[in-house]
C-alpha cells in the first residue's frame, strides 16, 4: 500500500479508466519536459498519477490537459519580436580649461559619474574655438579666465553662433560674484559653478545638461560652422 504521506501517487484501482492514463514518457512528451520533472510532478501532487501492481507510473492525461490549462492561462502570451534596438550614440562635451588640475577634475568626475558622456579638453580659448566647430558638442564647459581669448568673448561668439543653439553651456570659474561683474553680459543665463565647488556642483548641471541633450544628438559633422 502506498501512503500519500510519502508521495501523492496512488495504487491503480480496478475500474480506473485505462484510457484516461499514459505513460510518463507520453506525459513528458506532452508536457515538452524530462521524465525525471514528470516524475518529480506527480510526487508533488501537481499530476494525478498511479502505480500499477508492477510498480509501473501511470498519469492521468485529464490531469495534464489540466495542468497545461493551467499554464496557459497564467503565462504572459509570448511578446512579439522587437526590433534591434540601436546602441545609444555617445555625447559629446568640450572642457575649455588652462588649468591642468581642473582639467584632471572634471575628467574624473566624468568618467566615475557620465560614462557615456565622451569629454574633449581644450587647454586655451583660440583651440577651444576649433575644437568646437570641429566637434560640435552637446555640453560646452568653459573658464571665463583663459589665455589666448577672453572668456567672456569666447562665450558670447559661441552663444551668438547658430551652430551651437543647442549646445548647453556651463561656466566654471574662480572668480567671485562680485568680480564676474564685467562679465555678466556674458554670464546671464548661464550656470556658473565657482571652482571651490566643482565636485558637488557641477555633476547636477551635467546630469541635467545630458538629459535634454540625449533628445537630439547631431553626428559630429553635422553643421559645423564654415
Amino acid at each position: 500500500m502506498h501512503l500519500l504521506a510519502e508521495s501523492q501517487i496512488m495504487p491503480l484501482q480496478n475500474g480506473t479508466d485505462s484510457t484516461d492514463l499514459c505513460t510518463t514518457q507520453e506525459a513528458a512528451s506532452l508536457l515538452g519536459m524530462a521524465v525525471r520533472s514528470v516524475q518529480a510532478m506527480a510526487d508533488r501532487g501537481e499530476l494525478q498519477a498511479w502505480k500499477t501492481p508492477g510498480g509501473h507510473r501511470r498519469i492521468s492525461r485529464a490531469s495534464v490537459q489540466r495542468w497545461l490549462d493551467r499554464r496557459g492561462q497564467g503565462a504572459d502570451p509570448e511578446p512579439a519580436a522587437r526590433p534591434p534596438q540601436p546602441a545609444l550614440a555617445p555625447l559629446r562635451a568640450l572642457l575649455i580649461e588652462d588649468s591642468r588640475h581642473y582639467q584632471n577634475l572634471v575628467s574624473l568626475i566624468v568618467r566615475a559619474q557620465f560614462p557615456r558622456l565622451q569629454l574633449h579638453v581644450a587647454d586655451d580659448g583660440i583651440s577651444g574655438l576649433a575644437m568646437a566647430g570641429q566637434l560640435q558638442p552637446q555640453l560646452l564647459i568653459v573658464d571665463i579666465l583663459l589665455p589666448g581669448i577672453d572668456g567672456a568673448t569666447l562665450i558670447t561668439g559661441l552663444r551668438s553662433h547658430a551652430a551651437f543653439a543647442a549646445s548647453r553651456l556651463i561656466v566654471i570659474t574662480s572668480l567671485d560674484e562680485a568680480d564676474r561683474a564685467p562679465y555678466r553680459f556674458a554670464l546671464e543665463g548661464v550656470p556658473v559653478v565657482h571652482k571651490t565647488q566643482v565636485v558637488t556642483d557641477l555633476p547636477p548641471l551635467l546630469a541635467e545638461a545630458l538629459g535634454e541633450a540625449s533628445a537630439v544628438a547631431p553626428s559630429p559633422g553635422a553643421g559645423r560652422p564654415a
